[in-house]
């Protein structure tokens, strides 16, 4: 395995992924206003990151599209983050945004590939009107609600196995293998 492929999103991609250029060094490819978004005690544990909103984009224009997928060096797994309003008309909007990514990025992993974790991290104030119901929806669409910042809490252990389906946020989870 080359040093290219070391990291856990260029382990991800296929060698000949048209993303692979657009993999940066840590949260480089994070937008400096977006990494707040980050609690700055787990910054360092991401090797390196890809916004694959700017990344998948052409021809795409008008479709949904997730922001980021973040390489987690202790678990070394992949997480997707999507910095968004957290209201109660947007829930419908970021479960399309996951369902979009994940077959926009059918071509673009390996088959063995996971994301392991789907983070929708509120990019302002909190307006659920019940956010029982709210979680519940995401819940069922493998996305975790995290609030206004991503923290340890929200990744997974050292001991995650990168190959591991852990968390409801499986690029293809056991439910689609049934269909």
């Amino acid at each position: 395995m080359s040093s290219r492929t070391t990291t856990p999103i260029r382990a991800a991609l296929q060698d000949r992924s048209p993303l692979q250029p657009s993999v940066q060094v840590g949260l480089n490819a994070v937008q400096k206003a977006h990494r707040d978004y980050l609690d700055a005690a787990i910054r360092s544990e991401f090797a390196d990151s890809i916004d694959i909103d700017e990344g998948l984009r052409a021809g795409r224009e008008q479709e949904n599209r997730w922001d980021y997928l973040l390489g987690h060096t202790p678990s070394g797994l992949v997480i997707a983050v999507e910095p968004h309003s957290a209201k109660d008309d947007e829930i419908t909007t970021v479960i399309n945004k996951r369902a979009s990514a994940r077959e926009q990025l059918k071509g673009h992993l390996r088959p063995t590939a996971k994301v392991s974790r789907w983070l929708w991290v509120a990019s302002g104030r909190v307006c659920f009107a019940n956010t029982e119901i709210a979680r519940r929806r995401l819940d069922q669409n493998g996305i975790e609600f995290v609030g206004t910042q991503v923290k340890a809490k929200h990744l997974p252990g050292p001991g995650s196995a990168p190959g591991s389906q852990e968390g409801a946020g499986a690029l293809y989870s056991p439910k689609d293998r049934k269909k």
